[in-house]
Order: structure tokens, then sequence, then C-alpha cells
């Protein structure tokens, strides 16, 4: 019987977040906004596409080793719950200087398997952190991955 593999998104980008997070940078995820299962603020969207910033200073309870991920965030001074299904994330990237992964398309879950929230997985969040400025919204400088099929050295 053939085992089934665990798609490696959820790795990477985890990853990419710990080293952002060491170095000082701040990490900005690039999601479909599209992709079934997403919940971001859609006033901020373009192009099918939302750049969050998802550094400590700027979220609370993010969940970034579970599929969806998910945290609490502001929007211009709102509060608003974030799920991200994994196969969602088109790139999670350093805004300072650019590196990080680009995924480049979205990733359909494994055939049999839908992501989603367990009971007890379901987030309880009580308290928002902003990132200083009252305000967490997308900048116009953050990467947009073009194209298909393509891992790419961002610099």
């Amino acid at each position: 019987m053939a085992r089934a593999h665990h798609s490696r998104r959820p790795y990477l980008v985890q990853a990419i977040y710990d080293w952002c997070v060491d170095n000082g940078h701040t990490p900005h995820l690039v999601v479909a906004s599209e992709f079934p299962g997403v919940s971001v603020p859609r006033q901020f969207v373009q192009d099918g596409r939302i750049t969050l910033n998802i550094s400590p200073m700027a979220v609370q309870s993010l969940h970034i080793d579970q599929d969806p991920i998910w945290f609490s965030a502001r929007f211009s001074g709102r509060p608003f719950d974030v799920v991200v299904p994994i196969g969602a994330v088109l790139a999670i990237v350093a805004r300072e200087n650019g590196e990080g992964i680009v995924f480049g398309e979205v990733e359909l879950p494994a055939p049999g398997t839908e992501p989603g929230f367990t009971s007890e997985a379901k987030p309880s969040i009580h308290q928002v952190k902003t990132d200083g400025d009252g305000t967490d919204t997308p900048g116009p400088d953050a990467p947009k991955p073009k194209g298909r099929g393509h891992l790419r050295v961002v610099k």
C-alpha cells in the first residue's frame, strides 16, 4: 500500500517565518484570496491576492503550524480573524529584502482530505495587537508572484 505524502508547504512556511523573526525581518504572507476557505478582509484584496503582515507585533494568536493558518489582526483599526488554508499561500517573504519562498500557485488538498478546523482547534481570540500605528495593511512594495509551477529565487 502506498504511503500518502504530506505537503511540504506548511513546513517551508513555518521555516521561512522562523527565519524572518529570528533575523528581525517582517514576514509577509501572500495569499490567493479566492481559494476555498480563505477568510480575509476583502477591501484589501488586489488582483485576487492579499499580502498579510504576520509579524509577532502585527498579529495575535498566530497558528502557523496547522492547516489552516489562523490569527487575528487589525485592518484599518478594526479586528479581523484571518483564516488561510495552507494551499492558498502563494509566498512567504521578508518585507525588508524580499527573501523567502514563492510557490507561484495554489496547492489543492490531497484527495479524501479537507483542510479545516477540528472542534478543538477552532481559534478563540479575545485580544488583538497591532503593528504600532493601529493598522496592518498590505504594503505596495510586497512582491506578487506570477506564473505557474515554478519555484523562483526572490531577491
